[in-house]
């Protein structure tokens, strides 16, 4: 009798890889960043991400980050208060440190039901990393790479968990949702300001400045980030349902574009 073939499991060494097609469906999505009106200089860097939520984010996110600070911090400074665009740099470098420092958080707590509960091996994607090289035009698009690279890692880690039965499908979606939301955050509150910044210098253009012109607030309000609860409170927690509303792709910052106020 001819030697059968053996079945393959999905999932398996034996299963072909996706050749990079989720990675060219991501970047279908993608409208390319403008970058000619920016004449710094930039260190280009490699971004490497593994899980769907950091490709995504970074796809429609980073641009849109990079473009609005380098509004803010370079074109704006010429014609705004000084005072302000340093009072604005500060509640985004605030944003992007709240947002590493719950991240490593998260990481920690994951690592620490790792050990409790004997977790050697994390989760893996069959499906190739994305890895591009991007201009990196400041300290905000750095750091804004760091959020999402610790992203990136905390994924499969809670991916693990669930498969584990450590924590539950709900656990694991409020957890993914809110991670998700506070680095999207972090880029809109940008664009916001931007978009604010951008009508005062339009105001000022047309000789209609004056008291009718809108306040910068103070800072931006940081999306909450529930830690990874220890193991005895893991059950007990309470998971809010994913919040995926869409958002814009990353577009150069445009003066029409409809501002996204940050308030308290």
């Amino acid at each position: 009798m001819p030697a059968q073939t053996p079945l393959t499991i999905p999932g398996s060494r034996f299963t072909r890889a996706d050749e990079g097609r989720i990675n060219e469906r991501i970047l279908a999505r993608r409208v390319t960043a403008d970058y000619r009106r920016v004449e710094g200089a930039s260190v280009k860097m490699t971004a490497r991400f593994h899980s769907a939520e950091a490709k995504r984010l970074f796809v429609r996110m980073f641009a849109t980050l990079q473009l609005n600070t380098h509004f803010i911090s370079v074109i704006a400074r010429a014609g705004a208060d000084h005072e302000e665009i340093a009072r604005i740099e500060a509640t985004l470098r605030q944003l992007l440190e709240e947002a590493i420092q719950g991240l490593d958080q998260a990481i920690d707590g994951a690592e620490a039901l790792f050990q409790a509960h004997g977790i050697r091996q994390t989760a893996t994607y069959d499906a190739q990393p994305l890895e591009v090289e991007v201009p990196v035009l400041s300290s905000f698009g750095r750091r804004y790479l760091e959020v999402l690279g610790r992203l990136d890692r905390i994924m499969p880690m809670l991916q693990t968990l669930e498969i584990h039965d450590v924590i539950s499908v709900r656990e694991l979606d409020a957890q993914r949702a809110a991670l998700k939301r506070q680095g999207r955050g972090i880029a809109i509150a940008a664009r916001g300001y931007a978009n604010l910044l951008r009508r005062r210098m339009n105001a000022l253009a047309s000789g209609h400045a004056g008291a009718e012109r809108p306040a910068l607030p103070d800072a931006a309000p940081p999306a909450a980030v529930a830690v990874l609860p220890a193991p005895e409170e893991t059950r007990a927690a309470a998971a809010a349902p994913e919040d995926d509303t869409a958002v814009p792709d990353a577009q150069a910052p445009q003066g029409d574009a409809e501002a996204l106020a940050p308030t308290r």
